[in-house]
């Protein structure tokens, strides 16, 4: 990233998050591969706070990041920034005025899955297991009012009209080089790819004369050309329930062999029928959902001819 020009966006500070706070989890883990060590904190707090790290700042923060930076592909609107930047911060501060405090508690003997203890048990001072207990609970209440910052930014997001630009993060891979969100069939033109960064490269080319990248096209000038050469009559499968019934049956399949191997039979009986259906349904719909394109033929047609 040397030269380069880092922005913070809130997907980014999300993806920093996660990786200070799983390293964070991950330094926490190696106290359990010295023996005596790992015996002490074995069933009490201190492996709760290990693992909320790494799982909490490894798995969710991931998560939200992935919201806030494909939301505008998904559904074609920008979560509010502002919003994002402050569902961050409660989110982060939360989380570690969580699980921080496990670790002292843990340290100092605190059993897991323990929610009252007698007085002698309580310890005193800074080791007082009801000080970092409180700290513990006020931090769950400010993570929850991070998590609700979220769903009141989705709320807004929804009832705003304002649509999201095609390329909001000046992103370098293929997927941005469709709608927001993508049609049915993704690309208009099958894109022939000549680099890693296939997006970027034709937004940008080197300068030969100060060895810096210039902007060449805007991805709105971009996907214009892909809507002249498109072809206008895409062949596109019809939908299909079979899929849905079929992937339905294979929990009732796996339920079954737990507890009844009757269900299991007929959960194997609806996977075959949802199969077979799939297999033999025809690769079109209904001539009257065509009648457009009906002097068009199908793909095979032009193939043909």
């Amino acid at each position: 990233m040397w030269g380069g020009k880092l922005v913070f966006t809130t997907a980014m500070k999300f993806s920093i998050g996660l990786i200070v706070l799983f390293t964070v989890g991950g330094l926490s883990g190696v106290t359990h591969s010295v023996a005596p060590s790992d015996t002490q904190q074995t069933d009490t707090y201190y492996i709760v706070a290990h693992f909320h790290y790494v799982l909490f700042g490894g798995a969710v923060l991931g998560i939200f990041s992935g919201f806030y930076y494909w939301w505008p592909k998904m559904f074609g609107k920008m979560l509010n920034e502002k919003l994002g930047g402050w569902n961050f911060w409660l989110m982060v501060i939360g989380m570690n005025l969580t699980f921080g405090p496990m670790h002292i508690l843990g340290l100092q003997g605190q059993p897991r899955r323990m929610y009252q203890w007698t007085e002698g048990r309580a310890g005193e001072g800074f080791f007082n297991f009801a000080f970092w207990n409180l700290v513990s609970s006020i931090g769950s209440f400010v993570l929850a009012v991070g998590i609700l910052l979220f769903l009141i930014n989705v709320v807004i997001t929804a009832r705003n009209p304002t649509k999201s630009p095609l390329d909001p993060w000046n992103a370098r891979s293929l997927e941005w080089m469709t709608s927001n969100p993508p049609k049915e069939h993704n690309f208009d033109v099958i894109p022939i790819v000549h680099h890693l960064d296939e997006f970027f490269h034709r937004k940008y080319e080197e300068d030969p004369a100060t060895h810096t990248m210039r902007q060449i096209a805007t991805a709105e000038e971009i996907m214009a050309e892909q809507e002249r050469n498109a072809d206008k009559h895409i062949h596109m499968p019809s939908p299909s329930y079979w899929p849905i019934v079929l992937a339905g049956a294979v929990p009732i399949i796996t339920f079954g062999m737990i507890y009844m191997h009757l269900i299991a039979v007929i959960g194997g009986i609806i996977l075959l029928f949802a199969a077979f259906g799939w297999a033999l349904e025809p690769s079109t719909a209904p001539e009257t959902d065509f009648e457009n394109n009906s002097s068009q033929g199908t793909a095979l047609d032009k193939v043909g001819h």
